[in-house]
Order: C-alpha cells, then structure tokens, then sequence
C-alpha cells in the first residue's frame, strides 16, 4: 500500500493548485515524518464539483450494490491493518496495539453498514379512503462534509464515511493534521473497493478556512462533526445561515461511579488501564472517578499501584501500554490542570510531569489527584490527557448529583454488583451513553453520542444512518 499524502478528489490523488504543503511531526520524536498538501479554495470548488456529481450517479445504485462496496472496503482495511497501525502510530502517538484496535473497529462499521445499506426502510399506509395511496420512503440526504478529529482518526473517519455512502450520499472528509494519512488510507481503500469517483474526496489544509468554504458553497446538504465543544458551536452557526443539518459529538467528562459493594480491586484496574487509553485523549474517557467513601482509600491504592505498572515509552514497541501526547499543546494543557488543581488543595498521588530518562517527545506520565474538589479546572473543563482525580461520594443520590453537576453529557460509567443500583444508575445518568462495569462501550452495533453540551444525534448502530437520508412522504390519488 502506498503511503496516501496528497489531496483525493474526484477518484485522483494530486497536490494543492499552488503545491503549499504542511508537515506532519512524529509526537514520540518531534521530527517530521511526512506533510500533506494545504488545499487552495479552487481545490475547493474542484472537490464541491465532484461530490455534487458524485451523489447524483451514487444515489441511482442499488442498494446491493452498495452494501457489496461497502464489504469490500472493510476487507481492505482489515488485509492494510499493519499498515495502516505503523502510519497511525507514526503521526497519532499511540501504541501499536491500540492503532491496531482501532483500525479493526474501524473496519467493523464498514461491515455493519454494509447491512445497514440494504436495511432503509419505508412504508406503506392505509389512507381515509381506497382512492388514496399513502407513501413513505427515505433517500440520501447529499453531499456531506465530514470533520475528523486527531486522537481516533481511522474510527471518527468510517463512522461518516460508510453511514454516507450505504445511504447513497457523497461526502468531503477534512482529516486531522495531525494524522492525515491514517484518514486518507481509507480513501484509498474506498477506491481500490472501486466506489466511484466523486463518492468519497478527502482534502487537508487550514480546518477552519476549509468548513467554512464547504458550508457556505451551497453544495453540501449535511454535516458531521467530532470536536470540541468551542469548534462544534462554530459550525452549527454556519449552518444555522445555509439550513444544514448537523450532527455533532462534541466534548465529554464521563463520571465514574464505583460503588461499596462492586468488586472494588476489579474496578480500579479496569479504570486505570481504560483512563490512560491513548493517553487519556479520548473523548468517553473516565475523566472524574467519585467513589463511594467506605471504598476510597482501597479503591485508590489499587488504581495507583496499576498506574505505576503501566509502561511509557516508545509507541511501536510491543512492551508500551503509554505513548506521547499527540501534541505539545495536549502536554501545556495538562501541566496547567494540574497546577491548578495542586495550588487548590489536591495532592499528586502519582506521576505529574515528564517521565525520567525521556528527552524527546510529548511524553507525560500517567497521573492520579487526590483530594479534588469542584472549584478546580479539572473537574468542570475537559482534561484530554493522562490526569485521573479521584474523589468521593456517600449514597446514591450524592454521586448521581457530583456526576451530573457538569455541562458535559457523553458518557458515564457505573461499577456495581447491585441490579438494582445498576439500574438506577444507569437511568439518571445524565449522558447518551453508559458502561455498567466496564469502560468499552464503542461498537459499530450501538448508537454513539450524547446530551447537553456534548451535541446530538448519533453515530453506529441503526441510528446511524437515519441523519443522511430525509423522508420523503407520497400521496396517490387512484
């Protein structure tokens, strides 16, 4: 497989009209490893040309059809896996062995919506009369533009892409700088699995310049985001003004709930091991942990003794279970919360800074706070990085109002052995999403989004394809 760098549009790779290209840096070396080309508003106007036509042959194929395409590009991407793994690894900073989870889920939704794609229903209805026919039926929405965050760039990518393009639509990915190649290395499986030119284009260049081009051109009929709060109010003002529907997942501060009588030393592995995931830059990470307060001090020995174990270092090798930061912008953020929180009463359990013996890189350790309250920034502002605070809470009622008292409404997690409590839980939460014992509750089978200032709609599952197609309601007079 070719190492994709270059703008695809309309079926063909090239470079940006006026050859400006942006440089791609490795986070485990701070060296540059690539660059991608920064699209000129002419390439624009090329790639809103082509989807446009793009959609209007793509529409007229049969379901089948599409569902068969849609198969093909998950086998591609399942045969490119190791690949595609070295590439990510290489621009994003995360282990190989999570790059390489991330690319097998990433082909799980190419599969999914293969059946999805043969699944849009319609219906019929009996009008007040037998003179009149009533008719339902769902059609590709249009031209989408999709825009893909850096920390899960191959599985933010295919929850837009194979949605659109099982609907019939066409679509414009704006990948990450930071990993543009892992994003483009499923435009090149889209084409190699022959969808036609036109379906899928991909450009890379300025973020902001380029969404606001592409909402504003009067060519795309739809949009999807994945970011942050900040960035998702912006393009939704965009397109209040062109009437275009979005869908947006946007920020998260998932609440952990572990209760007295969950298996507590079970709870605080799975904890520590799922927070620092990616270093901690995932969006459904456990961003608060409230434990209930007869449990605290076991819960907390064992998830720092699991945090000290896990091992930082070079993400390509086999033995690293924590690679960099994506950025140096990631490891800023993250002193900062941390000072903070510091200057405020909490106490560092673990880690807090660079790890010894490591020069290069945006490398910061894994770290636990102690003694956390609601007036640091940690608690109300979305960390994205490897900081776990820990705090407590004495009953149900208690944690469900800590938990709850945030903008933020993604996902939330409860540990327990209680059916009841369980329940409970899970039903006041207030998120889109909750794992009852566990911290991995991403699939391809189940809708993925949230509430509140974490956006809406949803992404996976049925629901998944609902937001590229409109309905369409026909009344036939006999």
């Amino acid at each position: 497989m070719r190492t994709p760098n270059e703008l695809y549009i309309d079926g063909q790779w090239s470079a940006a009209s006026d050859s400006a290209r942006e440089d791609i840096v490795n986070p485990a070396t701070e060296e540059t490893v690539d660059s991608v080309p920064v699209a000129t508003n002419a390439d624009l106007d090329k790639t809103l040309a082509a989807a446009d036509r793009g959609w209007k042959q793509w529409r007229e194929v049969d379901a089948w059809t599409r569902s068969a395409a849609l198969r093909k590009i998950a086998e591609i991407v399942r045969d490119r896996v190791g690949e595609i793994a070295a590439i990510l690894t290489e621009e994003q900073g995360k282990p190989l062995a999570e790059a390489k989870g991330e690319l097998g889920a990433t082909a799980d939704l190419f599969d999914w919506y293969a059946d999805e794609a043969r699944r849009i229903y319609g219906r019929v209805i009996d009008g007040h009369n037998r003179n009149h026919r009533l008719m339902v039926m769902r059609q590709p929405i249009g031209p989408v533009a999709g825009f893909v965050p850096w920390n899960f760039p191959a599985l933010l990518a295919a929850r837009k892409i194979a949605p659109a393009i099982a609907a019939g639509c066409s679509i414009i990915v704006k990948p990450p700088i930071e990993a543009p190649r892992t994003v483009l290395a499923l435009a090149q499986a889209c084409h190699d699995a022959e969808i036609p030119a036109g379906v899928v284009n991909m450009v890379t260049g300025d973020s902001a310049r380029i969404s606001e081009y592409l909402i504003s051109s009067g060519v795309i009929r739809k949009v999807s985001l994945t970011g942050s709060v900040p960035v998702g109010k912006q393009i939704l003002k965009l397109c209040a003004d062109q009437m275009i529907p979005a869908s947006m997942e946007l920020g998260g501060h998932s609440p952990v709930l572990v209760f007295e009588d969950a298996n507590v030393e079970e709870a605080a592995e799975i904890c520590a091991r799922g927070k620092f995931r990616n270093m901690g830059q995932v969006c459904i990470s456990a961003s608060r942990i409230f434990v209930q307060e007869s449990v605290a001090d076991q819960f907390t020995q064992r998830f720092v003794e699991v945090t000290k174990r896990l091992k930082i270092g070079d993400p390509c090798k086999a033995e690293t279970d924590a690679g960099p930061l994506a950025n140096q912008r990631r490891v800023e953020a993250t002193t900062a919360l941390i000072a903070d929180a510091v200057a405020k009463g909490a106490t560092v359990a673990c880690g807090g800074g660079r790890p010894e013996g490591i020069e290069k890189g945006y490398f910061f350790e894994p770290t636990v706070l102690c003694h956390v309250n609601k007036s640091m920034d940690v608690m109300t502002d979305e960390p994205f990085g490897p900081i776990a605070p820990i705090t407590t809470f004495n009953d149900l009622d208690d944690g469900l109002a800590k938990a709850n008292d945030t903008e933020f409404g993604l996902a939330g997690y409860v540990f327990t052995q209680n059916t009841r409590t369980a329940f409970l839980a899970s039903e006041r939460l207030e998120t889109g999403m909750v794992g009852v014992n566990n911290l991995v509750i991403s699939t391809a089978e189940a809708p993925f989004g949230g509430i509140k200032h974490s956006g809406f709609g949803r992404e996976g599952g049925t629901e998944g394809i609902e937001a590229y197609t409109v309905t369409k309601y026909i009344n036939f007079l006999l």
